[in-house]
C-alpha cells in the first residue's frame, strides 16, 4: 500500500514546520534509517521550506509516524495535530497535485518538480526506491508535464523572489541605489538575485559557507563575495538582506542585527528569510528598525494572484483525477502477476512432462501421427481438468460467477 504522510504550509506554521525538516547532508542517512524497518519497503522524503513529506510503500503509516517523532526528538502528541496521512487513492492524487505545483504556496510554481526529482534521486541513491515508488514518481512527472502545457497553470505566475521584491519595494522607493546582501548560493538565492538585480540595485554582495560558490554567483550580477563567517563585519553595510541556507541553526542572531542597527545609526533594514529551519533568529523581527519577513509571510502577497489562476486549477485537477485512475489501474494490474506467473509455471510444467512421454513413445516406434494426438489429448484433458472441476463442484451464485469468468477468460459463445 502507498502512504503520504507529512506536514506543509497549508496544516502547519513555520515554527513547527522547521523542527521536522531534513537537510540535503542527512537525507541519505534518514532513509537508510527509516527502512530498517520491515514494514516499509520503500520511501523517499521531499523536504523544502513549504513541506516535509514522506512518500512509503508500507504496512501502516503508524510505524513512520512514530520514526518521524523519534528522528527529529519531537513528541508524536505535539505533531499530530499539524500532520496529515493519504492512503490510495488519495496518496496518489497528492503526489500528482504536488508534482504540478497545485498544493505549493505559490500555484503552478515550476521549482517543487525539481525538488521532488531530487527527493527521487537521494531515495535511488540510497537504494529506498522500489518499482511501485519509482512508478508513481515517473507518473507525477508525466503528469505535471501535461498539466503544464495543456493548461495555464503557469502563466502570470507570482513566485517567491517576485514576491520579496513587491515587499521591499513597500520600504524604499526604489531598489535601486539599494545596498543587497544575498545568503547563501542556491536556487532560491539564484532566483532572487536575478530579480532584486533587475531593479538596479547599488551594491550586491554574495555570502556563502563556499567562497568559490559565491564568488561564481557574484560574478553573474557583478558583486562580491564573502564567507559566512564574515557577516558580522558587513552587515551594517546593507540595506536589504535575502537569506536561504541549509544551516540546521540561526546564522544571523538578534545580537549581530542589534549592533548593525546601531552603527546605521537606526536607517531600517529589510530582510527575508526563505530558509526553513529559518536562518534569522525570531526575536530580529521585533526590531523597530528591521522589516523581517518569512516564507508564510510572502504567502499573503501572492494570494491575490490565485483567482486568475482558478480556472487553469480546475482543468488541471480534472487531469490529476484520470491519470490517478490510471495509475490505479496500473498497481491492480500489478496484483494479479503472480497469479499469471503461477499460471504459466503451472502450464510449463505439463507441456514439459507431456514432451517427455511423447518422446519415449516416439523411441518405442509409435508413429508420429499416433503421438501428436496422444500428446494433444492429453494436454487439453490436463489444462481443462481444473477449470471443469471446479465449475462442476460450484453452487449458486458462486457457479454463476465462474461460468461468466471462463466464458471471458475462455472467449465462449452461446449456442443459442
Amino acid at each position: 500500500m502507498i502512504f503520504t504522510l507529512g506536514i506543509n504550509h497549508h496544516s502547519a506554521p513555520l515554527a513547527i514546520r522547521e523542527r521536522v525538516a531534513f537537510g540535503a547532508d542527512k537525507l541519505q542517512h534518514a532513509l537508510s534509517d527509516l527502512t530498517r524497518s520491515q514494514s516499509v519497503k520503500e520511501v523517499a522524503i521531499l523536504s523544502t521550506c513549504n513541506r516535509t513529506e514522506i512518500y512509503c510503500s508500507a504496512e501502516t503509516p503508524d510505524v513512520v509516524i512514530d520514526w518521524l517523532a523519534k528522528y527529529h526528538q519531537v513528541e508524536r502528541g505535539e505533531l499530530s495535530p499539524f500532520l496529515y496521512t493519504h492512503d490510495q487513492p488519495e496518496a496518489i492524487r497528492h503526489a500528482f497535485r504536488v508534482a504540478s505545483g497545485l498544493d505549493s504556496m505559490v500555484v503552478g510554481e515550476p521549482q517543487i518538480l525539481g525538488q521532488m526529482k531530487d527527493a527521487v534521486r537521494a531515495a535511488e541513491e540510497s537504494g529506498t526506491l522500489g518499482t511501485q515508488l519509482h512508478k508513481l514518481f515517473q507518473r507525477s512527472f508525466s503528469v505535471a508535464k501535461e498539466v503544464r502545457s495543456t493548461t495555464a497553470i503557469g502563466a502570470n505566475i507570482v513566485s517567491m523572489a517576485a514576491a520579496g521584491v513587491h515587499l521591499a519595494e513597500r520600504i524604499f522607493e526604489s531598489i535601486e541605489g539599494q545596498r543587497i546582501l544575498f545568503i547563501g548560493a542556491g536556487e532560491m538565492i539564484e532566483l532572487c538575485a536575478a530579480h532584486f538585480c533587475a531593479r538596479q540595485p547599488k551594491q550586491v554582495t554574495i555570502a556563502n559557507r563556499t567562497l568559490e560558490r559565491g564568488r561564481a554567483l557574484a560574478e553573474r550580477f557583478n558583486g562580491t563575495a564573502i564567507r559566512l563567517d564574515e557577516l558580522g563585519e558587513h552587515l551594517a553595510a546593507h540595506d536589504i538582506v535575502v537569506s536561504c541556507t541549509a544551516s540546521p541553526l540561526p546564522i544571523i542572531g538578534l545580537g549581530m542585527v542589534e549592533r548593525a542597527i546601531k552603527i546605521r545609526r537606526h536607517r531600517p533594514i529589510f530582510m527575508v528569510d526563505l530558509a526553513v529551519p529559518r536562518d534569522i533568529e525570531e526575536e530580529v523581527g521585533a526590531l523597530d528598525d528591521i522589516f523581517l519577513y518569512t516564507v508564510d509571510d510572502l504567502a499573503q502577497v501572492v494570494e491575490s494572484g490565485l483567482e486568475s489562476r482558478q480556472a487553469a486549477v480546475v482543468e488541471a485537477e480534472d487531469i490529476i483525477a484520470s491519470r490517478v485512475q490510471d495509475f490505479l489501474g496500473w498497481l491492480q494490474a500489478r496484483d494479479t502477476v503472480p497469479v499469471i506467473r503461477s499460471l504459466r509455471d503451472s502450464a510449463e510444467r505439463m507441456r514439459r512432462h507431456e514432451m517427455e512421454h511423447a518422446i519415449k513413445l516416439l523411441a518405442k516406434g509409435e508413429s508420429a501421427e499416433r503421438v501428436l494426438e496422444h500428446l494433444s489429448q492429453r494436454l487439453t484433458n490436463k489444462f481443462l481438468h481444473a477449470p471443469t472441476q471446479a465449475l462442476n463442484q460450484a453452487e449458486g451464485g458462486e457457479r454463476a460467477e465462474l461460468q461468466s469468468a471462463a466464458s471471458r477468460l475462455f472467449h465462449l459463445h452461446s449456442n443459442d
